[in-house]
């Protein structure tokens, strides 16, 4: 195992195939994971085991990539530790209680994250089911981040802005270092969930830290991210979205292992941001995706030739596969990491 592509990458190796991977490989975009899905809710699909652990795998056996990323969606270990959520089609999490005053930071707060791991099992079961399957191939464990979380906590669902989550940082700075603090005791539990169940690298999502400055992610949310990750003893990626303007604190210190890259940065610059001691992961754009394969095949050959400035680059997206998105092309992407497509 340790000699996979990938965790050779994340050690700061340059393996001799370019690993690659996409973050939401399972689940959208695929037609064979919609058939799997028909009559069965988002959330009830992370905590089926045979069923999570079928889409995990899925995207691997069709598109040959370098490593699994466990199927679950980032509100999973909220929902395991008691919270109403519910994700509505179309919309993303919806939350019944919003968490935008003291007393309902102290209600949340007082559930041990202990919580998480007891109701666990059916996430340790299912990663436990692709190990044996893809042996040598990396299962790669996800959680989100401190402030992605709580921006879906304080406003109740999705936002554009998450303005009500960064009024509570100015607002009641104590209620939002509670809250804040809690979530990254959960994520550290989730993670902790499958490390031990078998994956053998974990990456923790901020989605929305981009809509902060730099000053509010250095004092309200870094430090949080960086006890997410406390103790996690696999290679650990950092990634998200919109955060060229504080690539140098998503490093979180020296904890994370690589950073993930949007497709709005080339990842030469971001490798003479960064240092030399850091694996930058990224950064195909998305949207060329649905662009004509001779316009598709350089973007990616470009990228490849950035990232050669890295200490070591895995391959991926600047975001997730969106479920538009061919499967073919992907797989071509695949061939042409590997050397296997001209």
């Amino acid at each position: 195992m340790a000699t996979a592509p990938l965790l050779r990458a994340l050690h700061g190796d340059r393996p001799e195939r370019l690993p690659v991977w996409f973050m939401r490989q399972a689940g959208r975009s695929l037609p064979e994971y919609r058939d799997l899905r028909v009559g069965t809710r988002m959330l009830d699909a992370c905590l089926d085991p045979a069923l999570a652990a079928e889409i995990t795998l899925q995207p691997v056996r069709r598109h040959g990539v370098d490593a699994a990323v466990f199927f679950s969606d980032i509100v999973v270990p909220l929902l395991l530790a008691g919270i109403d959520v519910e994700i509505q089609p179309g919309r993303g999490p919806v939350f019944a209680e919003p968490v935008r005053t003291a007393a309902d930071v102290a209600r949340v707060t007082a559930i041990e994250p202990a919580a998480v791991v007891a109701a666990s099992g059916p996430i340790a079961e299912a990663i436990g089911i692709v190990t044996a399957e893809l042996g040598e191939v990396p299962v790669i464990g996800f959680a989100g981040a401190p402030f992605t979380l709580a921006a879906y906590l304080v406003e109740g669902g999705p936002s554009k802005e998450h303005l009500r989550a960064r009024g509570l940082m100015h607002a009641d700075p104590d209620s939002w270092h509670r809250l804040a603090g809690w979530l990254a005791e959960v994520s550290r539990a989730f993670l902790g969930v499958q490390t031990d169940a078998g994956a053998s690298a974990v990456q923790l999502f901020d989605s929305w830290a981009g809509s902060l400055s730099a000053a509010d992610y250095r004092e309200f949310v870094a430090p949080h991210s960086l006890a997410a990750l406390e103790g996690v003893t696999v290679p650990r990626i950092h990634f998200g979205v919109g955060t060229g303007h504080l690539l140098p604190d998503m490093r979180l210190n020296g904890r994370a292992d690589a950073v993930g890259v949007d497709w709005r940065m080339p990842l030469d610059e971001a490798a003479r941001i960064l240092g030399p001691d850091v694996t930058l992961q990224g950064n195909i754009d998305p949207a060329l995706l649905a662009a004509p394969w001779p316009v598709l095949s350089a973007h990616v050959r470009d990228v490849i030739g950035r990232g050669e400035a890295a200490r070591a680059h895995i391959l991926n997206l600047g975001h997730g596969v969106p479920p538009e998105a061919d499967p073919t092309v992907l797989t071509r992407i695949v061939a042409l990491a590997h050397g296997e497509d001209a």
